[in-house]
């Protein structure tokens, strides 16, 4: 019996390859010279998919009958129609746990950075202009913020962990309450009104998509700051634009964009925002537990049929029978 067959239909970080070395036979679809003839010669050997940033839906999955596994590099994994995959019995994994300090790291610092002004502060070194005179005083400080957490997940609560020393205090907005002493807000409006820091940390997806508009912008208020490191598509980036410009929000700090690598050019021209290439994973260590984590998820897929970090859509395809 030959090798499992999987399908990565694009680049990834190389550590999957390696990992996979001599445990499967790995396509490489994007060095295929025709990489139609080989997903339809192929179709029914094709049991996994490796996926880093390509869209996996319906319409691609039927394409490949064979397909039982679709294991997603990122823990978002908006690019993948996860329930789309679970009707077609078809288990979807990502990478959680592994990313979360790192990205908890980079929201901090993307926080200190806006609220500071220190990548304008150090433009304005560069530039030589401290020789005329100090950098102007910065209109907010960090200590004594309060700051609501969008998403209180694993990076959601490693984020509160490193902002409690600051004496910033926490409160958030989930679906549902957690057992947890910090403030719940049932109302995302309702925390936008209350706090002055807004930290995004939710999937992307149609059910989240713009949910940050100008009117949670303007509740969040002139001495608001808009931080996020979770995916674009959740804030409405012209709304964002407009509150910045007219001075609805005070700044914002942001990882991410709503259609990247294309930025909104508004956000370039704004001295009020700190943008960031999305790098909040962005470090060799991490991308590299990420990515074993991928190869882990396919290699006990195919030894015991139980993946390692299955996404919730997929619970019931794992379910043991009654």
């Amino acid at each position: 019996m030959g090798l499992p067959v999987v399908l990565m239909p694009g680049p990834m970080n190389p550590a999957v390859a390696e990992g996979l070395d001599g445990k499967v036979e790995l396509i490489r679809l994007w060095e295929e010279a025709d990489p139609e003839a080989v997903l339809t010669e192929r179709r029914d050997e094709i049991v996994a998919v490796a996926a880093g940033g390509t869209r996996i839906d319906g319409e691609f999955l039927d394409r490949l009958p064979a397909v039982r596994i679709v294991a997603s590099f990122g823990v978002g994994y908006d690019q993948i129609d996860a329930t789309a995959a679970a009707e077609r019995g078809v288990v979807v994994t990502n990478t959680p746990g592994v990313l979360d300090d790192e990205v908890a790291d980079t929201a901090l610092g993307l926080l200190l950075m806006t609220v500071r002004e220190l990548p304008q502060a150090e433009r304005y070194l560069r530039a030589g202009k401290w020789q005329d005179g100090p950098y102007p005083l910065t209109k907010a400080t960090l200590h004594g913020r309060r700051l609501g957490i969008l998403g209180l997940g694993r990076i959601g609560q490693a984020i509160a962990d490193r902002v409690e020393p600051f004496g910033v205090s926490v409160a958030y907005h989930n679906r549902r309450r957690k057992d947890i002493a910090y403030r719940y807000y049932p109302s995302l409006l309702e925390m936008a009104r209350n706090v002055d820091i807004l930290m995004i940390v939710i999937p992307g997806g149609d059910d989240t998509r713009h949910l940050v508009d100008a009117e949670v912008l303007e509740a969040l208020g002139p001495d608001g700051v808009l931080i996020n490191v979770a995916r674009g598509t959740v804030v409405d980036e012209a709304a964002l634009v407009e509150a910045l410009s007219a001075g609805t929000i005070l700044s914002a700090g942001l990882d991410v964009y709503e259609d990247e690598p294309n930025v909104h050019p508004g956000l370039l021209d704004l001295p009020n925002a700190v943008l960031l290439p999305h790098v909040g994973s962005a470090t060799i260590p991490t991308r590299t537990a990420m990515a074993d984590l991928v190869v882990e998820n396919l290699v006990n897929w195919f030894a015991y049929g139980t993946p390692v970090t299955p996404v919730p859509e997929s619970a019931p395809l794992l379910k043991p029978p009654a």
